[in-house]
């Protein structure tokens, strides 16, 4: 045998619930990849997404059954044939990533032939709750960082108006972006774009149902309006033309790190404008994406500032700048 394979269940509970307009989440509930070879251990980390149809039963599930041809030696390439873009194949893709820049002594950003990660500004996200709680926590993530901070808001077809106003009003100069993760209409949507114009909004991320955006091809935004749940992977980049102006990638989405460059380079041809983002995970998960990061418009990997207890070397947040893990805690 080749490699040792180890998959667990990791489960971190968060500092306060996290809600969007989909449910609320207590702990972030993620699947972690081992992989041993030759006295070196590489990592992965995915979050299973039920929207997706996905569970932690489920792509434990999927990793299982690919167990002996990771064993044997699998590759990142033959992995993409092998699982569906997803969380399994997205924890398996980035161990595969940090084991071989382990073995090679060759850190991942410098086999990408990119300069090492550096501190950068990623978006801080606002979950739903009652206007004026939304202010106080715009006001309080305003007066801990730059004032030019990049907030998130999280929104459902529930006083989107009123909270966005909110924010504004307690964080005059921070950049917005809002996501009703698929809870508006189209109608709402129209409604909508003079209160997100004036507000100085500059992306909304997926206003609409995946299976309900052909509304928006005959909709010109004042906004721009950025593909989540509607772009996983490079294939889906026709369909998206006439639909949005912006795609966010995810590396849940896109089956992980391999896979996601390909829907960055092919988006960026094709003229999106480039969103990297997250799941609520640990830094194990956000590492891998930092690679992607340097090359977006708009960041917003601040998955692991949501847990109480995440990996001491990785990520934190400094002076309003996302500070990349430690030197050795993933592709190094």
């Amino acid at each position: 045998m080749l490699r040792e394979l180890t998959i667990k269940h990791c489960s971190f509970p968060l500092v306060a619930p996290f809600r969007i307009a989909r449910g609320v989440k207590h702990a972030a509930e993620v699947v972690l990849i081992e992989l041993e070879q030759g006295g070196a251990t590489g990592r992965g980390e995915s979050v299973p997404y039920a929207r997706y149809g996905e569970s932690v039963d489920s792509v434990m599930a999927q990793l299982e059954s690919v167990r002996a041809e990771v064993a044997a030696g699998m590759g990142r390439e033959e992995l993409q044939a092998r699982l569906p873009a997803g969380a399994a194949r997205n924890a398996l893709d980035s161990a595969l990533w940090d084991l071989e820049a382990r073995l090679t002594s060759v850190p991942v950003w410098a086999g990408l032939a990119r300069p090492s990660p550096l501190p950068l500004t990623s978006a801080i996200t606002i979950g739903i709750d009652t206007p004026q709680r939304m202010g106080e926590e715009a006001a309080r993530l305003a007066g801990a960082g730059p004032a030019n901070v990049l907030i998130k808001i999280k929104l459902d077809a529930h006083e989107p108006a009123a909270r966005i106003r909110e924010v504004r009003r307690a964080a005059p100069d921070a950049r917005l972006i809002v996501d009703p993760n698929e809870s508006w209409s189209i109608d709402l949507l129209r409604d909508l774009q003079p209160e997100l114009e004036s507000a100085g909004v500059e992306l909304v991320e997926q206003p609409l149902p995946a299976d309900a955006d052909d509304a928006l091809l005959d909709f010109v935004p004042r906004v721009p309006v950025c593909a989540d749940e509607s772009c996983h992977v490079a294939a889906d980049l026709p369909r998206l033309q006439g639909r949005y102006q912006a795609v966010n990638i995810k590396l849940d989405k896109t089956g992980g790190l391999t896979e996601a460059w390909r829907l960055l380079r092919s988006a960026r041809a094709e003229g999106f404008r480039i969103m990297v983002g997250c799941m609520v995970c640990s830094s194990v998960g956000i590492a891998p994406a930092l690679e992607l990061a340097r090359e977006a418009e708009f960041v917003d990997l601040d998955g692991p500032l949501w847990l109480k207890d995440d990996y001491a070397d990785g990520v934190r947040l400094r002076h309003g700048l996302l500070v990349p893990p430690q030197p050795g805690f993933w592709g190094a």
